[in-house]
């Protein structure tokens, strides 16, 4: 994680608060430290491409996401440019004959195009070459460190702080760039084994160590020579090296810098085409950054519009003067910024616990809030005593993300967040109705029957819910960054089919998007999550497999919910009243309450209605009485009043049942379990109701714990 600003820094911190640029450095390591805590909770809870961004963007919506996915892409080419403009500077100034500001930009260019040549074509085969050269960087800045403190004349620091408390904070922005690398770690996490334990220990122990190192450096170079003296140089760390180290040392320092420097641009563009790819691939950039090349397999598109971008940035440098320090700080004012979202995005996660957020790490509970709050706070005062023309240059960058959110997106919110549910946790949740959606053809009809089962609970406690949740599998890993691009579009636009039918219904919907090895566990993680009251979720109106006989994806909710389901066969044309079908089972109350919530939407009122086989009595009159008897009882027990209902006793076999349940818009069973007598003929009612009837067929299913609404007579 050595950066090339090391390297370039250290005269431009110098000039800005004399010896005490040290503490800018301690003081920049500890703002990331914090940023690293935060990022590597996240990071192990969505561990996908994107870093910082995806968890804005999925933490805070679109808009912020937006601002964040700007601010990332540009601070990284700020940076690249800066690292290249340093690149040019410690080729030309320390080789005799060589200067002036066009051959500095000159080389630079030509760094910044092998670099993006290399991204293009892949660098799979150059990272065993890399490793080593920087292994040897990291040898020779230890041995200028090492040998440099013997060095030190403390005359030189006796001046500490010139510039006082207000010099030392504003360095801070200046000199934050070179703490970029630890968010590489956060988005390679899902590569990673042992996530919980090697992705936070890896990001703090990288932090820790060079900001360690670069306070450090920074005593050797301001002890070694006069700050002043320091300030004024291009080439800083190799101009104190040649005091105690001479020539040799030079050259190994410029050798370590132009190495620090390709590396640290190399991470940069690599890190910049990954953020736009992202944005293409969540619906804030056009989806032509979101493609990959059929040979090299690397996102081409978004590598080449970051290596032009950056090129222009480094062509600043023949009209700006101060052109590094200005690279330095708008990408440090950028990331600072990202980094106040990451922290308020975790707060977010934390209070809406959205079912797909499961961290394997979490920042301990005796630091929380304690991080992510001083963080924001951190970055304010730093960002505070940047330079106007950098605030003015960031806030313009800050604005450019919010109107091209407006102006691309047209007012369509590709991602909602979970800020608003955050928010509105601080008060009791309502009755809360869970409906997986998959397919566009039938999400419509789950949608207007959940919303009937919320609103007929509207006067529980707090405001009813309904959370729509679509489960992407992906066998073997839930990377988001390894599911192919045309099936999380195809989930994004379901789920903004979804809010769109919401707002149709007049009722809002809080949208999930899931990405698991297996759906139906998903299913039961999002319901325990979302501390559901309701379940309902589709079904194809046959058996298969199971416990139940759902199969694998519907089983596993109805085994282990927790609360009531309801798996719904939608009918081709579902028009007619509701009936449900009441015996003396356990689930036939339950039946005969979704019966009364899904009537309700026309106004209208359920028939329960209970089958009497003639074969178990000879009186017909007895055999009606009986029926009439068990519609009552599970009238009773299902909270439902005489005057909410009425009553039909058949008396026949399963034909007549049949006959009296054809016609209906909405048919309404009880759920047979495992094991219950005459459980398969049950089944096999079920499945011939579903086949024969245009209406949806609804099997339901009580919770555990047999959680009803009172009585209302």
């Amino acid at each position: 994680m050595i950066g090339a600003g090391i390297f370039i820094l250290p005269g431009i911190a110098a000039e800005g608060a004399g010896p005490a640029s040290s503490i800018s450095f301690a003081i920049a390591g500890f703002v990331a430290l914090l940023a690293a805590l935060s990022l590597a909770e996240l990071a192990t809870g969505m561990p996908v491409a994107g870093g910082s961004y995806h968890y804005v963007n999925r933490g805070l919506g679109g808009f912020f996401g937006s601002i964040v996915g700007w601010g990332m892409w540009t601070g990284l080419m700020f940076a690249s440019a800066f690292y290249m403009v340093g690149f040019g500077q410690y080729i030309v100034e320390p080789i005799p004959g060589l200067s002036g500001r066009t051959l500095i930009v000159a080389f630079g260019l030509f760094g910044l195009a092998l670099i993006t040549g290399v991204n293009y074509y892949g660098t799979e085969e150059s990272s065993g070459a890399q490793n080593i050269m920087i292994g040897t960087e990291l040898a020779i800045v230890l041995v200028y460190t090492g040998l440099g403190l013997f060095f030190i004349d403390t005359a030189n620091l006796a001046n500490f702080a010139p510039t006082g408390p207000t010099g030392i904070v504003a360095t801070t922005g200046t000199v934050f760039v070179t703490f970029l690398g630890f968010e590489i770690i956060a988005t390679v996490a899902g590569e990673v084994k042992e996530p919980d334990r090697l992705i936070p220990l890896t990001m703090v122990l990288s932090v820790v160590s060079v900001t360690l190192l670069y306070v450090v450096v920074m005593i050797v170079s301001t002890g070694v020579i006069p700050y002043q003296e320091l300030g004024g140089s291009l080439v800083p760390v190799s101009k104190v090296a040649v005091v105690f180290m001479g020539s040799a040392g030079v050259v190994a320092i410029v050798f370590a810098a132009v190495i620090a420097a390709i590396s640290s641009s190399n991470s940069s563009i690599l890190a910049a085409s990954r953020v736009i790819f992202a944005m293409g691939r969540d619906g804030l950039m056009s989806d032509r950054l979101n493609v990959t090349h059929d040979r090299f397999n690397t996102p081409h598109r978004a590598i080449i519009a970051t290596g032009g971008i950056t090129a222009l940035f480094i062509a600043l440098g023949l009209e700006v003067e101060a052109i590094v320090a200005l690279l330095a700080e708008v990408a440090s004012f950028s990331f600072l910024v990202s980094y106040g979202l990451v922290h308020v995005s975790l707060v977010v996660f934390r209070r809406a616990d959205p079912p797909e957020y499961d961290p394997d790490f979490t920042i301990p509970s005796v630091l929380y809030p304690i991080v992510p709050i001083l963080g924001i706070v951190m970055t304010g005062v730093v960002v505070w005593q940047m330079s106007r023309v950098v605030q003015l240059v960031g806030a313009g960058i800050v604005a450019l993300g919010g109107v091209w959110y407006v102006a691309y997106t047209r007012g369509e919110t590709p991602e909602p967040g979970y800020l608003a549910e955050a928010v509105g946790r601080a008060s009791s949740p309502g009755y809360t109705v869970v409906v997986p959606v998959s397919n566009p053809e039938t999400q419509g009809g789950l949608l207007r029957l959940a919303a009937a089962s919320a609103r007929a609970n509207a006067d529980e406690p707090g405001d009813p819910t309904l959370v729509a949740v679509n489960v992407l599998r992906a066998a073997g890993d839930p990377d988001r960054q390894n599911v192919a691009a045309a099936r999380l579009e195809h989930q994004r636009e379901l789920l903004t089919a979804t809010r769109e039918i919401g707002t149709e219904m007049d009722i809002d919907i809080e949208t999930r998007a899931v990405v698991a090895p297996d759906v139906g566990d998903a299913i039961l993680d999002a319901v325990r999550d979302e501390d559901a009251d309701h379940a309902v979720m589709g079904w194809k109106g046959s058996f298969t497999g199971g416990p139940f006989g759902f199969g694998s994806n519907l089983d596993p909710v109805l085994s282990a919910a927790g609360c009531d389901v309801t798996l719904v066969g939608l009918g081709a044309n579902p028009s007619g009243d509701t009936v449900a079908l009441v015996d003396d089972r356990q689930n036939a109350p339950v039946a005969a309450r979704r019966a009364a919530e899904f009537a309700s939407v026309d106004g209208g009122r359920p028939t329960l209605l209970a089958v009497q086989s003639p074969a178990d009595e000879a009186d017909s009159t007895d055999l009606v009485a009986r029926g009439e008897a068990t519609i009552e009882a599970a009238a009773e027990r299902a909270g439902l009043g005489a005057d909410r209902y009425d009553a039909s006793v058949v008396v026949g076999d399963d034909t007549a049942v049949l006959d009296a349940v054809t016609d209906r818009g909405i048919v309404c069973l009880g759920l047979t379990g495992p094991g219950e007598v005459d459980a398969e003929r049950k089944r096999a009612l079920a499945e011939r109701i579903a086949a024969q009837t245009d209406g949806d067929v609804a099997v339901a299913k009580a919770d555990g714990d047999e959680r009803r609404p009172s009585t209302d007579a």
